[in-house]
Order: C-alpha cells, then structure tokens, then sequence
C-alpha cells in the first residue's frame, strides 16, 4: 500500500481558519445561482489576501480535491487548470 505523505501545517496559517469558513463549502440545502456567486466572491477575497494561497492551490491541485473554494479556485476553475 502506498501512502502518500503531504505536508498541511500551511493550513494553521490559513486566512480561511475561523468563523467564516463556512463560506468555504456550499451549505447542505439548494442555494440560488446568484447566492453561490456571492459566497464564492466573499470566499475568493479572503483567499486573495492569504499567505498560504499558493500552498493551498497546490494541495488543492494535488489531492484533487472535489469541493469548496481552495486557493482561490472554485472546484471546475480547479479541475481546469489540474487538466482532470
């Protein structure tokens, strides 16, 4: 079995951390196309100021990871910029 080691002690500096990181993640029931943009925005513009955003773009990138805002990227900007 192989593991693959990924260093994720950037995520304790993260802008992200705290109160707001719900906005990170589509909330558990349907949200409106013009309320998903909103949050995504809100979301980016803490992203845009992080001194960890290039570290969480390419753990984001490298997992392949499926949801929420991660380095600025929403999940399809992520999968095409990833080539997946």
């Amino acid at each position: 079995m192989s593991v693959q080691h990924v260093d994720v002690l950037w995520q304790q500096r993260a802008a992200c951390r705290g109160p707001n990181h719900d906005i990170f993640f589509p909330p558990s029931q349907m949200e409106r196309r013009s309320e998903k943009r909103l949050r995504e925005r809100r979301a980016k513009e803490i992203c845009s100021s992080c001194p960890v955003l290039a570290d969480c773009r390419t753990y984001a990138l490298q997992i392949r990871e499926q949801h929420g805002i991660w380095g600025g990227l929403t999940e399809g900007e992520r999968r095409l910029v990833g080539g997946w």
